[in-house]
């Protein structure tokens, strides 16, 4: 009778290994067969925020800083003395010759009563020298009638034409000294008034520089004082920027912390900075003289002030945007999300310039587009959409109702 031989155990182990293996494969593939199922099942649909597509004139501008100037004047001695009165404080409202400083004028007063009385002698005299030139005629003229008489004397005759002479040079002399008497009558009168240094200009005092007492000499700094009704704007511009800044073009100017409003060129220097290559140039911003007569924000308007000029840098004209908000990039292109009907659906987009908050779109919108401008992150393409009705001055869509 002949004996079975047991199998080999190493034999063995491999059948049982390779059966535990199919067993593993069938389960796997039995709890991934669920997953593959949810996988194509459609997405929840989700709550997002829109906006339209719309036309809109577009003014392309650049940013550029500039300052408020005006008007600065350093009121300075024009003679010198000691202060007697000093009649402003910093920060003072004063108007066109207003009195700001006087000084001592003892001096000056009786400098100009002294030419006053230089002024009336030297008139005396030449009233006098004229009277001597009409006695001397006279007695000239008595003297030539007597020509054909036994009693003339041609040398008496001459003597008389010659003491004319002197006379006249004597007057002229006389009226010389007059002048000279009168000018010097104005300067002492110009060097009175000046002791009283007025301002020049309406508008407030920025510094005071000198105190009661101080003794001043001709051109020491009094205070200064800015022209605050008359500001205009000063700004750097790049060259490039300036050929449409004609005089009279109206620029949008944004005031520090405050509105923005239009200002006219009045001016662009002929001058290009060689290292920066930008031109200055000076704008008239509208806005009322006197500060009570102003717009909240505008009152307290100051030299050196900051503000950001608008500068045109294309012609005006009608472009499509969209919101910024609504642009994604995927795989290194610009796509956006557009709603129709209740669904999103991925959109490649070409866009040109921005536009504050927008883009210009040169394909792939047209006007009245809805796109998604938040939760596009996180769509897929013809996923459900939910949303709240979106105004815009060029389309009005209404609300769909939820989706299931």
């Amino acid at each position: 009778m002949t004996r079975r031989q047991p199998l080999p155990i190493r034999s063995s182990r491999r059948t049982i290994g390779a059966a535990v293996s199919i067993a593993a494969a069938v389960m796997l593939a039995a709890a991934a067969a669920p997953s593959r199922a949810a996988d194509k099942a459609p997405a929840p649909a989700m709550t997002v925020g829109v906006d339209a597509v719309v036309t809109e004139s577009l003014r392309q501008t650049v940013p550029v800083i500039g300052r408020l100037v005006g008007r600065t004047s350093g009121l300075a001695a024009r003679v010198e003395g000691s202060i007697a009165e000093l009649r402003v404080e910093v920060g003072d409202r004063v108007g066109k010759g207003d009195v700001i400083a006087v000084l001592v004028a003892d001096q000056y007063k009786w400098e100009y009563e002294l030419r006053k009385a230089e002024v009336a002698q030297f008139e005396a005299i030449v009233k006098t020298q004229k009277a001597k030139i009409a006695l001397r005629r006279q007695e000239f003229s008595r003297l030539e009638r007597l020509k054909e008489s036994a009693a003339f004397s041609l040398a008496r005759l001459e003597d008389k034409r010659q003491e004319v002479v002197v006379a006249e040079s004597e007057a002229i002399e006389a009226e010389g000294r007059l002048a000279s008497a009168r000018a010097s009558l104005g300067l002492a009168k110009t060097n009175l008034d000046n002791t009283a240094i007025r301002a020049p200009f309406d508008g407030a005092v920025a510094k005071r520089m000198v105190e009661i007492g101080v003794y001043v000499k001709i051109g020491d700094p009094l205070v200064t004082i800015v022209d605050d009704r008359g500001f205009e704007i000063e700004a750097e511009i790049p060259s490039q920027y300036t050929a449409g800044l004609a005089p009279r073009t109206p620029v949008a100017v944004t005031l520090a912390g405050g509105p923005t409003v239009t200002a006219r060129v009045r001016a662009v220097v002929p001058a290009e900075d060689p290292q920066n290559r930008t031109r200055t140039a000076r704008l008239i911003p509208e806005v009322p003289a006197d500060p009570d007569d102003r717009p909240p924000g505008l009152q307290n308007l100051a030299a050196n002030q900051s503000v950001t000029l608008h500068v045109p840098i294309a012609a005006d004209g009608d472009a499509v945007t969209v919101h910024k908000d609504a642009v994604i990039t995927r795989d290194g292109g610009r796509v956006v999300y557009l709603v129709q009907g209740a669904e999103a659906l991925a959109r490649n987009v070409v866009l040109g310039d921005a536009v504050g908050n927008r883009f210009v779109v040169k394909a792939g919108l047209k006007p009245g587009d809805i796109v998604v401008v938040r939760g596009n992150e996180r769509l897929r393409p013809g996923q459900k959409v939910i949303y709240d009705g979106v105004k815009n001055d060029a389309i009005t869509t209404p609300t769909p109702g939820k989706q299931g």
